[in-house]
């Protein structure tokens, strides 16, 4: 018999009419906790996507550029890196790989002959080939070979044309540097030297250095500077994104320093997805007090309708079925309050790709299918909660 009934049929003998502020508080507490939910979660998946495109990656990774910061208070110390340092980076799951730029260990000097009267002292560096981003064949060294092929970076390059007009040098261009002969003196102890001609062969927008085959630096370190293997002052890192918090932090934490032009929109990053974590926080916190505004409400009408009720249960209706039929009522408000949230969430997401980012292609004007999710999610929520109450309520008659 209970089956043939609906919600009518007992609607009578409920008094839904009292405490009408509360539950008109809890309806409006509800849409607005949901909205800004829904709009914050779209609008940190915006973030997501956004800073991506802003930080495009090199084969699928970032390279950066690792060194320990000098305080007053360690500027007396040894900061270059141990191998333990460099075991442990590697250990890191967001790191893939790490090498050491090696430095020299003896003094450089570098000069151009009569096409560039210019002459000054060098630093060298070395890295393993797969940390360089613009590889020439031709940068290979053997012992004996006269010639050492040079990877200038582009950075360096941009630097001496400026310099040079007020030095009465003259100005070069990326494809011109290549064809100029550069003398590489190296000196070691009283009496060692030797001259070696060095060609640019490339140039790097990755390392800001003047980089040199691996095998002639460790070989010159050798010759020249009587040493082998030497810690390394700055390394470079090999990760997936950059921007990755937990990257971010873990350097932050071991007080390295990173170039923060790489990191840049990670940090952005940070902060803006530290607002919309608060703000998500918020929502949900809103969405509860609506919750406990109606469970109140809820209470009231029960207490109201308790003589009307326990007849109910006389005359045979199960506790079962009546808190089912009650629950059921709330439904259709539940379900038009997450459909209009997410009308009202697409609305601004249009407007957003469209009025602010001009249309670009790394944001879609639909929102997420995670935004979707998170409806559904919190509907299925609203309604377990609502029929927890209300059967607790009735079976408690």
């Amino acid at each position: 018999m209970n089956n043939t009934l609906s919600f009518k049929t007992i609607a009578p003998f409920l008094q839904t009419g009292q405490n009408s502020i509360s539950r008109t508080i809890g309806y409006i507490g509800l849409a607005f906790g949901t909205l800004l939910l829904l709009c914050t979660v779209q609008m940190y998946i915006n973030i997501n996507q956004l800073i991506k495109d802003k930080n495009p990656r090199k084969n699928g990774f970032d390279f950066v550029s690792v060194t320990k910061i000098i305080t007053n208070q360690n500027m007396g110390s040894d900061n270059r890196f141990s191998n333990a340092d460099i075991d442990e980076l590697k250990q890191q799951p967001f790191i893939s790989d790490v090498a050491p730029l090696i430095s020299n260990q003896f003094r450089a000097k570098a000069s151009a002959g009569n096409i560039i009267p210019f002459s000054t002292d060098l630093f060298l560096e070395s890295v393993k080939d797969d940390f360089i981003d613009t590889l020439p064949p031709s940068f290979k060294w053997q012992p004996g070979q006269q010639d050492v092929p040079i990877i200038f970076s582009a950075d360096f390059l941009e630097m001496y044309n400026v310099f040079a007009p007020s030095q009465g040098l003259p100005q070069l261009s990326a494809s011109s540097i290549g064809a100029i002969n550069i003398q590489l003196e190296c000196y070691g102890a009283p009496g060692i030297e030797t001259t070696f001609t060095g060609h640019i062969v490339a140039l790097s927008d990755r390392i800001n250095s003047v980089l040199v085959p691996e095998n002639f630096l460790k070989w010159a370190n050798k010759t020249f500077g009587n040493t082998g293997d030497v810690p390394a002052a700055r390394l470079y890192i090999k990760t997936v994104d950059a921007n990755n918090a937990n990257f971010l932090n873990y350097l932050q934490q071991k007080e390295y320093r990173v170039n923060k032009d790489k990191t840049k929109f990670g940090r952005v990053k940070q902060i803006l997805q530290g607002i919309l974590t608060g703000l998500g926080g918020f929502a949900i916190l809103v969405i509860l007090l609506a919750m406990m505004l109606f469970s109140f409400y809820l209470q009231l009408m029960i207490a109201r309708s308790k003589d009307n009720l326990q007849l109910l249960l006389t005359l045979g209706y199960s506790p079962k079925w009546l808190s089912n039929t009650v629950a059921k009522k709330w439904i259709p408000l539940y379900a038009a309050i997450v459909i209009a949230a997410i009308i009202i969430t697409e609305l601004f997401q249009y407007l957003f790709q469209k009025n602010i980012f001009g249309s670009t292609e790394a944001l879609s004007a639909w929102i997420h299918p995670i935004t979707l999710i998170v409806a559904v999610i919190l509907f299925i929520i609203c309604l377990a909660i609502n029929f927890r109450i209300i059967k607790k309520l009735l079976y408690k008659l």
